[in-house]
């Protein structure tokens, strides 16, 4: 992209490795920090004379905290508009698209930074025992790149988040009660937004949920899967799902600490789901794709966890988190394909270690999830 565009925008969530991965691929550009007071004020006092060394390459980190510098950016691109000038990072995406779309239409690379990916901690040689310690730590490249504890780490993870990014995207007086609030939304994780619901629980107005969700969906924390409108029956579901951009923010944010406790746990299933779903968003993204994911659900229950889209392709996805397969896995895919009037190929997602087929669905184990699904539906709309 940055052979392409004058900007490129990367947004993530805090602690994604934003900075780490524009200073390794722009190693001789200039970089600045905007959360930097100093740097904001000389910023903020002569623009013109700040980015005047942006010939060279420029990185702004949390450009969001200085909006006005996106009109500066937006005369320095049109003057010159040599691709890869400026590599622009923030950590919330409300306030950084705004700017971008005010300022920067067509003129910049907007790509979106996850944690890591299981695929990318086995290329790294690291590989937890078990998918229990995948989602009880998360994976946030901190946790592994300084060895802190998931019980050290999530708690000013959660304390910084609400103490900077809440503050500037919303004047919310009682912090605590969003703190509530964020823990209700963990305990629906999986789960379809009932909004009447999470408003009656926290304490709070629907109006307020909504607008608290938006939040926590514009700042990386949350993230929301729609559902599949796609013909076969006009009984479908209309709320999208909640799911937790990581699970180890998640399993803290229930108070999980343990295997122990994550194996009775009344959500595992649902932790798991989370966990592949966000593997699934990597996968995309990594490739700088916008995912294309869906979930299907009749309003008699029937359900289908997923269905990956690739072209004229659409795939069926069940995840579930028992080791070993079983028949009723496959319930919802043959309910869909019952529909579709084929049989078509799909994929179950499980908690096991082996690959195989059964019945045209293709049995992936949890930790080759993501990259594995997107090539098979890929090479299949490949052969249509």
């Amino acid at each position: 992209m940055a052979g392409k565009f004058p900007a490129i925008s990367i947004t993530g969530p805090r602690q994604s490795g934003k900075t780490t991965l524009v200073k390794a691929c722009f190693p001789h550009y200039q970089y600045f920090s905007l959360e930097d007071p100093d740097i904001r004020l000389l910023a903020e006092q002569d623009p013109r004379s700040f980015l005047s060394g942006s010939e060279k390459g420029i990185i702004l980190d949390e450009v969001q905290r200085l909006p006005q510098l996106f009109s500066y950016i937006q005369g320095i691109a049109d003057t010159n508009r040599r691709p890869g000038r400026f590599i622009l990072t923030g950590s919330q995406n409300f306030l950084l698209l705004e700017n971008i779309s005010q300022s920067l239409a067509g003129r910049v690379a907007i790509l979106k930074l996850l944690p890591l990916s299981i695929t990318e901690l086995h290329h790294a040689q690291i590989k937890e025992p078990d998918y229990e310690s995948c989602l009880l730590k998360g994976f946030y490249p901190g946790l592994f790149d300084r060895d802190i504890e998931p019980s050290d780490f999530y708690p000013h993870y959660l304390q910084t988040y609400v103490e900077r990014d809440i503050r500037m995207l919303k004047n919310i007086n009682d912090l605590s009660m969003f703190i509530r609030f964020v823990k209700m939304c963990a305990g629906r994780t999986g789960q379809l937004v009932n909004l009447s619901s999470l408003a009656n629980d926290s304490g709070i107005s629907v109006p307020t949920a909504k607008s608290w969700i938006s939040l926590l969906e514009a700042s990386y924390i949350i993230f929301l899967l729609e559902p599949h409108y796609r013909n076969m029956t006009r009984r479908l579901v209309k709320a999208p799902k909640l799911y937790f951009t990581d699970t180890g923010l998640l399993c803290h944010l229930l108070g999980i600490k343990n295997k122990e406790q994550l194996s009775l746990h009344y959500l595992k299933g649902n932790i798991f789901e989370n966990m592949i779903m966000g593997e699934l968003m990597k996968a995309k993204l990594n490739q700088g794709l916008e995912p294309s994911l869906t979930f299907w659900r009749d309003k008699t229950g029937h359900e289908v966890d997923c269905i990956l889209e690739e072209g004229n392709s659409l795939m069926p996805v069940e995840i579930k988190a028992g080791r070993t397969f079983q028949e009723e896995y496959l319930k919802g895919i043959k309910y869909y394909r019952k529909l579709a009037g084929e049989n078509l190929p799909s994929i179950l997602i499980y908690g096991g270690n082996q690959e195989y087929t059964v019945e045209n669905v293709i049995i992936l184990p949890y930790f080759s999830a993501g990259d594995a699904a997107l090539r098979i539906i890929s090479a299949r709309d490949d052969e249509e």
